[in-house]
């Protein structure tokens, strides 16, 4: 039984939080390892040539990820957060050493399944942490760290994974930092970090209970799930544009190396374009975070759909790494505005005792959006070509905006 006082707050908590922050930061490194080696690693050591096939990995990766969210929203209310993250990393270990002995691309596509597990394991349960500690005031300030800290190690580690594939080869070195990752992350999980969910019921005993959006304690998880998803136009609103965001993502991971590559630029350039996204995402949260507890939500989140739009068409449109550069950082730029704001006003509607639930419900549509970017973005370059995929994640980015700007109400008040 912990000694340690239940208090809610950024400034109570911030051993707590900071901890939490580096070992998401973990987290994030352990898909970094992939991003930028293994598209590379289909084309040049596998003889992988069909795009939809190709980008199996991918697919295989938002599924497991996106169902395994689900399951760690419940199972963390069910039996506390601490053993859902200890569990999580237990299950990354074997991964960049399937990586490394990889004898053909069955073993990529059963290693990045693991990795989705992984990753809703460990990635949700570090943001539901997060969200328990600090309380109502600073949420959209907390999100901001915790995908900063995620994002910000994924492209540090595709950077530094192009550069040792191009120094040393494409495999074992890059999937080196992987199996580094997972080790500290685990001895982090079991030695350190305490559990939160008494920081919940803390703030679930002052939480309104009445017939407001924010009331209604008592839910089953059907209808957390239905509320999450259809019924609530705000809830369902950032799982719509949750999902297409990750659909970029999931496009990117597949597409975007080799579209550049095919442009004959070098394995390291190519890895500093794709770590562009996360890099601009990821630290641009740290401001995009805090902006949503002072403006608002829902102007955030549209206007970030917006963005994303209009880079994926200029990413369509040239061919240059100047040009990619100056795409690639808007891409980041509008991706940072829409991800923590989307955690943070599902924190706004959802009730403390089932805003676990519905954090593994908006994660699990948010990282279909793998999935889904993985067959948009394999069919559409079988059919056509590279270009084509990434104009048709544009066209999506553009619809979802509007339907953010339509139908969903301002989540966030202030005071």
């Amino acid at each position: 039984m912990s000694t340690h006082p239940v208090r809610l707050g950024l400034r109570a908590n911030l051993a707590q939080f900071s901890l939490l922050v580096a070992v998401n930061a973990l987290v994030g490194g352990m898909v970094g390892q992939e991003q930028t080696v293994l598209p590379l690693l289909a084309e040049r050591e596998f003889g992988l040539t069909g795009y939809t096939f190709l980008l199996t990995y991918v697919l295989v990766f938002g599924l497991s990820k996106a169902t395994t969210n689900y399951l760690a929203g419940t199972w963390a209310d069910r039996f506390g957060r601490r053993p859902v993250l200890i569990a999580g990393w237990l299950i990354a270990l074997p991964v960049p050493l399937m990586l490394i002995w990889a004898p053909d691309w069955g073993w990529v596509v059963a290693a990045n399944l693991l990795l989705g597990v992984n990753q809703g394991l460990t990635w949700s349960t570090t943001v539901i942490m997060k969200v328990d500690l600090v309380g109502p005031r600073q949420r959209g300030l907390a999100m901001g760290f915790n995908e900063a800290a995620g994002y910000g190690a994924v492209a540090v580690t595709s950077a530094l994974a192009g550069y040792l594939a191009e120094e040393f080869g494409l495999r074992p070195a890059p999937f080196l930092l992987g199996l580094s990752y997972a080790v500290i992350g685990l001895g982090l999980s079991v030695l350190a970090v305490r559990e939160t969910r008494e920081h919940a019921r803390l703030e679930a005993a002052a939480h309104p209970t009445d017939g407001s959006a924010a009331g209604h304690a008592r839910l089953t998880d059907r209808q957390v799930f239905t509320r999450t998803t259809v019924t609530d136009p705000a809830l369902s609103s950032a799982s719509q544009a949750g999902l297409v965001n990750n659909l970029n993502f999931g496009l990117s991971w597949g597409v975007f190396p080799l579209l550049f590559a095919g442009a004959g630029l070098a394995v390291d350039r190519v890895g500093i374009l794709v770590a562009l996204y996360p890099a601009v995402w990821g630290l641009g949260q740290l401001a995009t975070g805090a902006l949503s507890d002072r403006w608002g939500r829902k102007h955030l989140i549209t206007g970030g759909m917006l963005t994303q739009a209009a880079a994926l068409a200029l990413i369509a449109l040239v061919d240059t790494f100047g040009a990619w550069t100056v795409a690639t950082v808007l891409l980041g730029a509008g991706t940072a505005m829409v991800y923590p704001t989307l955690l943070a006003a599902i924190g706004d509607v959802a009730h403390p005792s089932w805003r676990a639930r519905s954090v593994g419900v908006y994660r699990l549509w948010r990282d279909s959006g793998y999935a889904a970017g993985a067959v948009l973005g394999g069919v559409v370059a079988d059919l056509w070509d590279l270009r084509a995929a990434v104009w048709a994640a544009a066209a999506v980015s553009l619809l979802s905006g509007l339907g953010v700007a339509v139908r969903m109400y301002e989540t966030h008040r202030r005071g």
